[in-house]
């Protein structure tokens, strides 16, 4: 996907759960996403003016029959890559008590595998607890691209994921390349970013469009600088290798793995590259594969304004919301735009040193919309903000981006794009493009739908071509993979879970009718017995399952 935004993960959703369970958002520093228990779903409802279920299964229908098929790798394994398959991991304690971390090596580039040009990856599991049968190791990836696995496993899901399943498998995660721990993409300084996510992302005349594309063509242009050669082997297909080098090392036959929101590309991207090796796969908010960069950040802003709507159903209903006197879902929109033009002109304080500008208040407000549990906070930061007080919907930016209380980030964001921009050829190539765009995007979601276009520009000022196109996944010959899709997702609509599912030749559809991004832990007992279910007995649920 191409956006300056954290669309394509459940980043977002693991930073906002931080404030929900730091219990200080009001404070003037945020928390570091590393700080968050585990990733929860946001909310959402319908949006006005655009039916994105429907557009987006038209849409699936049309391109999915358009798309190659990824072709699977030969079985035989390449004997440049014989040592890479047979290291042993020396693992050593690190974190919490019972983690273990280690090293993983992999060529930089698997066309032309050098061992001076090897990269080192990070890689971490708690070993299995017990009672039952061992059965191997269990992946984890929390999306992004850009998410770090290694902090997803310590903070959450090495602790958080249900028992029976932690008893029975060593938890496993391992940071992509180029992300976090595992030769990170570096771009911009902490001050450079600072800047970066306050440019105008709604320019209203040539010079703010001229100081945004600026922006863009300066933080690619800083990503090449001092990422070097790393930047043209961050590549979806290439993680997806890397995880089948991993499973070796663990001594794994096949593939177990649980990926959420992007990590369901990345398990997909390895079930078709090798469908003999995978053995229990999940695949929560899938991503459809055979979607171009435009059509993904279409339907990801119709359903950022699906979320929206259910949040202003939800806080008409309370004596806080600072929507009223908004009778409807519509007027309230048009509040929240009025907020948003008036930051646009007069920024509002927010702490001791720092202003809260529109486009850091989008972000807050698109943080919120991934959990239904983030709404309390959001009602607070918007009554806050209208009395002038912008610090906590600036909290709410700060966790997306992961920008921690002393203002440094993480890579994530860097990552984010580097990997998208490889992945896909850009949404757009310049402003032009946007602006012959603006009226379905606007169309798709009144509220969001400028920013989240001219935001999609990103992509076309990167420094290299996109390698990768939009394809479909059969997978043939893999064992059952389960796909889960929520009704009402906000960042994966339930669509695309639709057409990942009908593309895998194996794929498993499980339903969740409800709202938030992700559906895995999150609170349903029908999701969660049959997803642990599968993991535990490697029965998948019946034939299109629903839950609520």
């Amino acid at each position: 996907m191409d956006s300056s935004r954290l669309l394509r993960t459940s980043g977002a959703v693991i930073a906002t759960a931080a404030l929900l369970i730091s219990g200080c958002a009001l404070e003037d520093s945020a928390p570091s996403a590393s700080a968050a228990a585990r990733p929860q779903a946001r909310g959402d409802g319908h949006a006005w003016g655009y039916s994105p279920a429907a557009g987006a299964i038209d849409t699936v229908r049309s391109r999915t029959g358009l798309a190659a098929p990824l072709a699977p790798l030969p079985k035989a394994l390449p004997s440049a890559l014989r040592h890479y398959y047979a290291q042993k991991l020396a693992w050593h304690a690190c974190g919490s008590a019972g983690f273990e971390c280690a090293s993983l090596t992999a060529p930089l580039d698997y066309d032309r595998p050098r061992e001076g040009d090897d990269i080192r990856l990070a890689v971490s599991r708690k070993k299995a607890t017990g009672p039952g049968v061992h059965l191997g190791s269990l992946m984890v990836n929390p999306g992004g691209p850009g998410g770090s696995a290694v902090n997803y496993l310590q903070q959450y899901a090495g602790v958080g994921y249900p028992a029976a399943v932690r008893a029975r498998y060593d938890m496993v995660g391992m940071d992509p390349r180029g992300v976090a721990a595992s030769e990170p993409v570096t771009c911009l300084t902490n001050a450079e970013m600072d800047a970066y996510t306050q440019v105008d992302q709604t320019p209203d005349d040539a010079t703010e469009v001229d100081e945004l594309v600026g922006a863009y063509r300066k933080f690619a242009d800083s990503c090449a600088a001092r990422t070097g050669r790393l930047l043209a082997h961050v590549s979806t297909v290439d993680a997806a290798r890397d995880m089948d080098i991993l499973r070796a090392a663990l001594g794994d036959e096949k593939l177990t793995y649980v990926g959420a929101s992007y990590g369901t590309f990345l398990g997909a991207t390895y079930a078709g590259l090798f469908p003999s090796r995978v053995g229990h796969m999940v695949l929560d908010g899938a991503l459809d594969p055979s979607l171009d960069s435009e059509r993904i950040n279409l339907d990801q802003t119709a359903g950022f304004q699906t979320a929206f709507t259910a949040f202003v159903q939800d806080c008409l209903k309370r004596k806080d919301c600072p929507l009223t006197p908004a009778a409807n879902v519509a007027a309230a929109g048009d509040r929240l735009s009025a907020l948003f033009k008036q930051l646009d002109a007069h920024p509002i304080q927010a702490g001791k040193t720092r202003r809260l500008t529109e486009s850091l208040a989008t972000t807050g407000v698109i943080s919120a919309m991934y959990d239904e549990a983030a709404w309390g906070l959001l009602r607070r930061a918007l009554g806050a903000a209208q009395r002038g007080d912008g610090a906590q919907l600036l909290r709410l930016s700060d966790a997306y981006y992961e920008r921690d209380g002393k203002g440094a980030y993480t890579n994530l964001m860097f990552a984010n794009a580097a990997v998208n921009c490889l992945d896909l050829p850009p949404a757009f190539h310049d402003p032009d493009d946007v602006r012959e765009a603006l009226p379905e995007f606007r169309k798709a979601s009144p509220v969001f739908g400028a920013s989240l276009a001219w935001s999609a520009l990103t992509c076309g000022y990167w420094s290299l071509p996109a390698a990768g196109r939009p394809h479909r996944i059969p997978a043939r010959g893999a064992a059952p993979i389960l796909v889960v899709g929520t009704t009402r997702d906000p960042a994966t609509p339930y669509p695309w879970a639709r057409s990942l599912a009908s593309q895998l030749d194996s794929g498993r559809l499980l339903t969740y009718d409800g709202d938030g991004h992700t559906a895995y832990t999150r609170g349903s007992r029908c999701i969660d017995t049959a997803i642990n279910d599968y993991l535990l007995t490697t029965t998948p649920p019946p034939a299109a399952q629903k839950c609520s």
